[in-house]
């Protein structure tokens, strides 16, 4: 885990000054490299809908300061966004979307680019929730950007709920408290009034609002309704059970209990970004870091559906490559979600959620055989016997390789399987907009990270590729990202000259 410095004492001219200097932490992680699917035939990760990276980033490019490495999570700045899949038939929870292209950065490989559309699913017509909002109004969230701005999101969100729903609101600071009991989502002035009451001051006792958060929660529980506790937090849990160890086990006993847990981060300076991305993946839910109203909106408006109502659990992706088509591969991104190939078929293990109206990315980057990559240090050296043992069985079937997905209903224990099969001959003619944005966010993820993999690709080189993709951006999420790729262009032509 990396930690910027703490605060530092400067003596100058026989006087001392204090000065604030960031203690964040992220979590330390190596990029995933190549490997042979001779070696290691198959690549097993959970889902990740996590978006707390993208917009963590988009604020320390606001603030002009360098991304640090760690900040950098490459599948949730490429799941920021939504992609053109097609929607699921039937009663199936999700759809799953392949399409095949070269890599922008090294065009001399493949990008194989698999994506998931999860069900959509209108306000109108999502279940009951039960939502315990656990808010920390310790003394670290005075600033602007973390208590003021989550009453802001909180006014926004009341707005969305009626009788169907039921809130209560838990605030921990020193010790917890029940600020709101269970009140039906229809009573709006009550919830808005203990809303606009709420201060900062006093340490975090974060691990005792959680127990009673998720107590109030059991209390209230609507049965095939939403089941939901939602913590907004700088994550500076200071008091009580401060070590993520403990906090994680607490976390992975509740969710057993049907009560799933989302995890809303705020402010800048002492971000516990790792602490919260553990809570998150543990709890059953996902993280997202608002660093404006705007993102606020985003999260808790535009994609509320997603964030608060789970249609698949434990969602695992396990892909095999053939040999006879593929001479190495790379998983692009996920490597703090990565499984075991055991644990695919296990359904004990725990992996990722689904959210109503979710889009799920993931890329692999592929060297084909025949190729001269730098990648691989030069030239493949031609073997003969394992091109022997191929040649009939795998090269036969034409198949580069096949996507297997595991998933369970929000209330089941028993996992189903999904297969597709991926053609060596599939069209990387003429790419989706998706899959070229998708490719530019992953490249400027990767620069940031200073990754080898992403060779001699420039910022400008994902900035056009962007710019040329942007689609149907009703939103204006892709142009958003746009700008701050040009923002960041300026700051590095600033720094260099």
């Amino acid at each position: 885990m990396s930690a910027a410095p703490k605060t530092v004492v400067v003596v100058s001219d026989g006087r001392v000054h204090s000065r604030r200097s960031y203690t964040e932490s992220y979590e330390a992680f190596a990029d995933n490299g190549f490997r042979s699917p001779i070696d290691a035939p198959l690549s097993t990760f959970a889902i990740d809908v996590d978006t707390a990276s993208y917009s963590n980033i988009r604020r320390f490019i606001t603030d002009g300061r360098n991304p640090r490495v760690d900040a950098v999570r490459v599948e949730e700045m490429v799941n920021y966004f939504r992609y053109e899949y097609p929607d699921p038939e039937g009663d199936e929870p999700f759809a799953v979307y392949t399409e095949i292209g070269d890599a922008p950065w090294r065009p001399e490989h493949r990008l194989v680019h698999i994506g998931l559309q999860g069900r959509r699913v209108d306000n109108a017509d999502r279940p009951a929730s039960n939502l315990v909002f656990l808010l920390d109004v310790s003394g670290s969230m005075r600033s602007n950007d973390k208590l003021p701005l989550l009453k802001r999101a909180f006014r926004m969100l009341v707005g969305e709920l009626d009788a169907r729903d039921r809130v209560a609101i838990v605030v921990y600071a020193g010790h917890a408290g029940v600020a709101l009991p269970p009140t039906s989502g229809a009573e709006k002035q009550e919830i808005l009034r203990v809303v606009a009451g709420l201060g900062a001051g006093g340490s975090t006792a974060g691990a005792q609002g959680i127990r009673a958060a998720y107590d109030l929660a059991h209390r209230s529980f609507i049965r095939g309704g939403i089941n939901r506790v939602i913590l907004a937090t700088d994550g500076d849990f200071n008091v009580g059970i401060s070590d993520d160890g403990s906090l994680v086990r607490m976390i992975e006993k509740k969710r057993e209990s049907g009560v799933f847990l989302t995890v809303l981060g705020f402010g800048k300076g002492n971000l516990q970004d790792a602490k919260m991305h553990k809570l998150a993946d543990k709890g059953n839910g996902s993280y997202h870091y608002i660093d404006s109203i705007y993102e606020a909106k985003k999260v808790l408006i535009d994609e509320m559906g997603a964030t608060l109502q789970t249609i698949a659990k434990d969602v695992k992706i396990q892909v095999e490559f053939n040999p006879a088509h593929v001479a190495a591969y790379r998983l692009v991104g996920y490597e703090t979600r990565l499984l075991a190939a055991e644990d695919f078929a296990d359904d004990k293990k725990d992996a990722g959620e689904l959210g109503a109206g979710h889009t799920v990315t993931a890329l692999y980057e592929v060297i084909p055989h025949g190729v001269d990559s730098r990648a691989l240090g030069g030239r493949q050296i031609p073997l003969k016997y394992q091109q022997r043992d191929l040649s009939e069985a795998a090269d036969g079937s034409g198949e580069m390789l096949t996507v297997k997905l595991r998933y369970k209903q929000p209330d089941g224990d028993t996992s189903r399987l999904i297969t597709r099969v991926v053609s060596s001959d599939a069209d990387g003619g003429d790419c989706t907009d998706g899959f070229r944005f998708s490719a530019a966010v992953a490249m400027f993820a990767m620069i940031l990270r200073h990754s080898p993999a992403v060779g001699d690709a420039t910022v400008s080189d994902a900035r056009e590729l962007a710019r040329g993709s942007l689609g149907d951006d009703a939103e204006g999420y892709r142009r958003g990202f746009v700008s701050m790729v040009e923002l960041y262009e300026s700051q590095l032509a600033t720094s260099l000259n």
